[in-house]
């Protein structure tokens, strides 16, 4: 082979095989290589999540530490995640969800009602407890029997909640019967309604059955339940990025609250905390 043809030759096939492996490398994910979240985690040894630990029974602090139901799930949950330190950041459940967007954190394990707005926008675990929106009342109100009664009267709720859905929902078919509700109040947590409600600023607080079971058990003589619920079926669950870097740990986690269902871990729990248990679907129906 001549000179120049032999250059050519040499030339062309470089040619060709770097266009091969620019080709190859095209075909390559931008994130291959990169560690996905659960990874991440696994790497730092830390999982980072976000809670607010003033929703009674399922996350409050007592004697400086954050307790509840949601508590000893998530410490069940953490066994099959060893060597990682959980950390839990307390916040405003109003800036929960939009700080999980921001990648404030890894994770949410706190009470996140599911609704059809947080299921189409996040991954919702599988159901951890019972959600649905009922009234509570000062035991001595007479005048409040049950839901209906809520008429002409101020109910209050958290701001940014389900539960504040369903009560606005339940005001407007109220509204159209003829007998609407004096006021709707919003607080900024649970506790500050139930202040209210106990020296008569409004006459209910609307929230999940479990929450207010719960309050009822601890202050008998004061409240008492509204029944039977007016909201919808729902659940609790916890929250994580609907993306496919949250893929792998959404899957561990919820394939973990599934055996502590499946096992009657739950329902322990759930008498610990909350004084009965419910049967809880194994994946979270869609919510309507």
């Amino acid at each position: 082979m001549g000179g120049k043809v032999k250059s050519a030759f040499i030339s062309r096939l470089l040619s060709l095989t770097l266009g091969c492996c620019a080709a190859a490398l095209a075909a390559v994910p931008a994130h291959a290589g990169e560690q996905d979240l659960l990874a991440s985690i696994e790497t730092r040894g830390e999982f980072v999540v976000g809670t607010e630990a003033r929703y009674a029974p399922f996350e409050f602090v007592e004697n400086g530490e954050i307790v509840g139901y949601s508590a000893d799930v998530i410490a069940r949950v953490m066994e099959v995640f060893p060597d990682v330190k959980l950390n839990r950041m307390d916040l405003p459940f109003q800036g929960i969800l939009p700080g999980l967007q921001a990648k404030k954190f890894d994770y949410v394990v706190t009470s996140i009602v599911a609704d059809k707005a947080r299921y189409e926008k996040f991954a919702l675990s599988a159901p951890i407890a019972d959600a649905t929106v009922a009234l509570i009342k000062r035991k001595s109100d007479t005048s409040l029997n049950v839901s209906e009664d809520i008429a002409g009267k101020i109910v209050g709720t958290q701001a940014g909640s389900v539960p504040l859905g369903d009560i606005n929902a339940f005001a407007e078919q109220l509204k159209a019967q003829g007998i609407p509700v004096k006021e709707v109040k919003t607080y900024v947590g649970f506790e500050e309604a139930y202040a209210d409600l106990m020296v008569g600023r409004i006459d209910a607080v609307a929230n999940t059955l479990p929450a207010l079971f719960m309050l009822k058990q601890k202050r008998p003589d004061d409240f008492e339940v509204v029944q039977p619920a007016f909201g919808p079926s729902r659940y609790i669950t916890w929250a994580a990025r609907r993306d496919e870097d949250s893929a792998t740990l959404i899957r561990k986690i919820d394939e973990r609250l599934q055996e502590l269902n499946k096992s009657g871990v739950l329902a322990e729990l759930q008498k610990k905390w909350i004084g009965s248990s419910v049967d809880l679907p194994l994946t979270l129906p869609a919510p309507q």
